[in-house]
């Protein structure tokens, strides 16, 4: 199972319609200025309250969309319209963006809950339903965030968690792209200032509970930002003992030792998201470039030790299937 399929799609959206409206457990990001702060998690996020926390919810949404424009034919299609009908709705909306407005919600999911905010409703306007435009305000709100915090951050995070950079950088310059060119332009600016100058990594991941990989997101990013020529050179020098096998924690799977531990079983999304990287670099060098057969190789090896696994703990399962369309598509 290395390539997305109808019935691959099927089994996914079904997983994931199953925890989009579960409401726990659910851990709330939340500083809380009063008692009146003690409600339960749907009152303050009338849309992305299930999926054990927000940002898992709003990735959610994500993939089942977008399993439902690729596959138009597929099985959970009407449910997934239903619930969007319901669910992705101008009032809904408004009750996420009147949290943005607390006092200590500046950072609320920053970066990654922005990021994958914007990649939701870039999906949306890709579809045949009036999600994009009640999403829209949103999605704006967390676009005027990255637009006031990027200027200000004189260092990326390089971690393989929510926190990384590069990961958000990724997603939001995608919703900019047809959108918002000071963005764009901004995203462009502040990676090239960060990584333009990054040379020999040594790829000392993953930490214990890394989903990301800090070396090869940071590449991917770039692979979006420059053009094929200038890539090639940027990431030759950047991974310069690749086609030796190294790094070779980069073409080596993450053990899991324990998937029922939320922060271990984050190492089966590093896998995932691994394959995702890999994949999209080689697309972005060329199918004649040598790195091009390597790299689809350590896609495999890292998809073979994570797909059996989507499913099983809700450790795992109310995230991990995001991560797995991301590799296969």
């Amino acid at each position: 199972m290395t390539r997305l399929t109808q019935d691959i799609a099927d089994r996914f959206a079904a997983l994931t319609l199953s925890h989009l409206g579960r409401q726990y457990p659910y851990k709330m990001d939340l500083t809380y200025q009063g008692p009146e702060d003690a409600r339960i998690p749907a009152d303050h996020h009338p849309i992305f309250h299930g999926s054990y926390d927000w940002h898992s919810c709003v990735h959610g949404w994500w993939q089942v969309m977008r399993l439902r424009r690729l596959y138009p034919a597929m099985a959970q299609a009407d449910a997934i319209r239903a619930r969007a009908d319901a669910m992705l709705v101008p009032d809904k909306v408004a009750g996420e963006r009147a949290f943005l407005t607390r006092p200590t919600a500046g950072g609320f999911e920053r970066p990654y809950g922005w990021a994958w905010l914007l990649a939701l409703h870039a999906e949306l306007a890709r579809q045949d339903g009036p999600w994009a435009a009640a999403i829209e305000p949103l999605a704006l709100d967390f676009a005027a965030r990255f637009h006031a915090f990027l200027p200000k951050m004189t260092y990326p995070l390089r971690v393989g968690t929510h926190f990384n950079s590069s990961f958000a950088l990724i997603h939001a310059h995608g919703w900019a792209k047809d959108r918002d060119p000071a963005l764009q332009a901004l995203i462009r600016e502040r990676a090239l200032a960060w990584f333009g100058q990054d040379r020999a990594c040594q790829a000392w991941e993953p930490g214990g509970d890394e989903f990301l990989s800090s070396a090869l997101t940071e590449a991917l990013l770039m692979s979006r930002l420059l053009a094929r020529d200038e890539f090639a050179d940027w990431f030759g020098a950047f991974l310069p003992d690749l086609l030796t096998g190294q790094p070779a924690t980069l073409f080596t799977p993450a053990t899991v030792s324990d998937r029922s531990d939320g922060k271990i079983a984050h190492l089966d999304g590093l896998n995932l998201s691994r394959a995702w990287c890999w994949r999209g670099i080689a697309a972005a060098l060329g199918a004649d470039a040598p790195i091009a057969p390597i790299a689809e190789q350590a896609a495999i090896a890292h998809l073979d030790a994570a797909l059996p696994h989507i499913a099983g703990d809700y450790m795992g399962e109310h995230w991990l299937a995001s991560f797995a369309l991301l590799a296969l598509e």
